[in-house]
């Protein structure tokens, strides 16, 4: 029976349930039009919502499922005792949040890594994993317009990507050693942090800055 209430979703809030809905198929179908009608159709809809709702096929539904990732993510943090915390505590957790959430799906994680891995998806990977790290640093409360905003999300998307190859072979009891190696990462990233605080132009003893020149490629002057 095709579910009216469902029919009455724009493709783009049709998404996020599908994708959700695919997971359990993924490791057995992989991010196939298969996997797509099975979630149509268990849903409620017509399986040929598959083709209209994804029509750049695999790689399209591994975008909206990291979408998907990134908002249940942020969702999660969106509490006082997440806001009241250190900025180092915020960006830990909010990348094991994000583990910690696909854990159950571990296996389709695996596939869309591997998929985005492919040459010809090198730009998206890139695009998914740069909007990833600044789900992470909005989650945190980062409002920067600054060479920061480019800093810390090309630092996030680094560790976020290496916790995640981590976490794909952890075999350790409740991920205990990928939780270890995250704090080792982020530790490695407030070195580099507080190095950059230290750094001057020599000679005049001003900070470099290129944040003029990166605010106007991220907002353009007339």
């Amino acid at each position: 029976m095709v579910d009216s209430k469902l029919q009455e979703l724009t493709l783009d809030e049709l998404r996020p349930l599908l994708v959700e809905a695919m997971l359990p198929h993924v490791p057995f179908d992989g991010w196939s039009r298969s996997a797509a009608e099975a979630a149509a159709t268990e849903l409620g809809l017509s399986s040929a919502i598959a083709g209209i709702a994804f029509p750049g096929g695999p790689a399209e539904m591994v975008e909206a499922y990291i979408r998907w990732a990134d908002s249940r993510m942020a969702a999660a943090l969106d509490n006082p005792d997440y806001r009241a915390r250190k900025v180092r505590e915020k960006v830990t957790q909010a990348i094991r949040t994000r583990l910690e959430q696909a854990a159950p799906h571990r296996e389709a994680v695996r596939r869309a890594t591997t998929l985005l891995a492919l040459p010809g998806n090198a730009p998206r990977a890139a695009r998914l994993g740069w909007r990833t790290a600044d789900a992470i640093w909005r989650a945190a409360g980062d409002i920067s317009t600054d060479f920061n905003h480019y800093s810390k999300r090309a630092l996030a998307a680094a560790v976020y990507a290496s916790t995640l190859l981590f976490w794909l072979n952890d075999d350790s009891e409740d991920f205990a050693e990928t939780w270890a190696f995250l704090d080792r990462r982020i530790g490695n990233v407030m070195q580099i942090e507080k190095a950059k605080a230290r750094f001057r132009l020599p000679g005049d003893g001003e900070r470099l800055s290129p944040a003029r020149f990166l605010g106007r490629l991220r907002y353009p002057v007339n």
